[in-house]
């Protein structure tokens, strides 16, 4: 079977543009439809990390009339990182990447974003900070995962009204939208089915940044959990790359959260604007109470929140959104 050209959205600024993606051996749609019901959601997500991956293969980026060539890394992922010298439109732009096989040219399209110039940006966590997965029950979280499909799935009570009213905070143009950045420490592998989930849902069209890719069953078992250290890097090289924005940091208490993103906040005097916290369990925790008094010394403002109505009043309240 033909080699399989995954895409993921990229980002550029005046200065570079990055895409990335990956190959894979072979891919059918059956292996990663996950809109089935019940056993056949469950044999899509088993399948999807049960994926054979190619190192060292030939890549080719079309920009700007020239191709640009570089090869895989040994997990199949691929990365291009561009000097860009010409000014170009803002918003989403496509790209296009392409590989050979036998001779014959395999292409695949995907979208980067040049933010439109604007003063916010924010990062979300997706597992219990928009997207319900039961974090604190590992059985609960795979359950669900395994044998609920992307319709089935639920988001939390007015937090898409609230990622909507942020992605145009301080634009008068309703087509512009600020950037947006999921980051998760669920690997590249379950990247359809977010975006999947999120276009489903209108949740704000981001940018995702996952942790590498799992090739097998095992790894579908621990999925999520691990060293969350990736999502602190990930974070700072975003504040790094447009820093010239203030962000919104949004999480939850079920893992992590807090305390990568005091760690960001302490590194980034003044870019970051707002940290929202879900709470996740029956009461709030009061190491997390503790670190956000800590960060409102920092002059941050802080949300720690049971539901989103709580998030919409506070963004409401210290004017990040009207």
């Amino acid at each position: 079977m033909k080699p399989f050209l995954k895409l993921y959205r990229g980002y550029a600024n005046d200065q570079e543009l990055i895409v990335m993606g990956h190959v894979f051996k072979s891919n059918s749609k059956e292996d990663y439809d996950f809109q089935k019901k019940n056993f056949k959601n469950a044999t899509s997500v088993i399948r999807s990390f049960r994926i054979a991956t190619l190192g060292n293969t030939d890549v080719y980026l079309e920009h700007n009339n020239a191709q640009i060539h570089t090869k895989t890394l040994d997990d199949g992922y691929f990365k291009f990182c561009i000097p860009l010298t010409e000014k170009s439109i803002y918003g989403w732009i496509n790209y296009t990447v392409s590989i050979f096989y036998k001779n014959e040219e395999i292409k695949a399209v995907g979208s980067f974003i040049k933010p439109h110039e604007g003063n916010f940006g924010f990062i979300s966590d997706i597992d219990d900070t928009f997207l319900v997965s039961h974090t604190r029950n590992p059985f609960k979280k795979m359950s669900i995962l395994l044998f609920k499909n992307v319709y089935d799935r639920r988001v939390y009570r007015d937090v898409v009204a609230h990622y909507q009213a942020l992605s145009t905070a301080g634009k008068n143009n309703v087509t512009e939208q600020n950037v947006f950045f999921y980051v998760s420490s669920s690997e590249w592998n379950l990247y359809r089915f977010i975006t999947q989930f999120a276009e489903i849902n209108k949740l704000p069209k981001a940018v995702l940044l996952l942790k590498d890719i799992k090739t097998s069953l095992t790894d579908l078992f621990i999925t999520g959990r691990g060293d969350h250290n990736h999502k602190f890097e990930k974070i700072k090289h975003i504040l790094e790359f447009y820093p010239n924005l203030q962000y919104t940091l949004l999480g939850d208490d079920s893992q992590n959260d807090p305390y990568l993103y005091e760690n960001i906040c302490k590194i980034f005097p003044v870019n970051v604007k707002a940290v929202y916290i879900r709470q996740t369990g029956n009461s709030k925790k009061e190491r997390t109470i503790l670190l956000l008094k800590n960060l409102e010394s920092l002059h941050v403002e802080v949300c720690y929140f049971k539901e989103s109505s709580e998030a919409i009043a506070h963004s409401k309240k210290i004017g990040l959104i009207t």
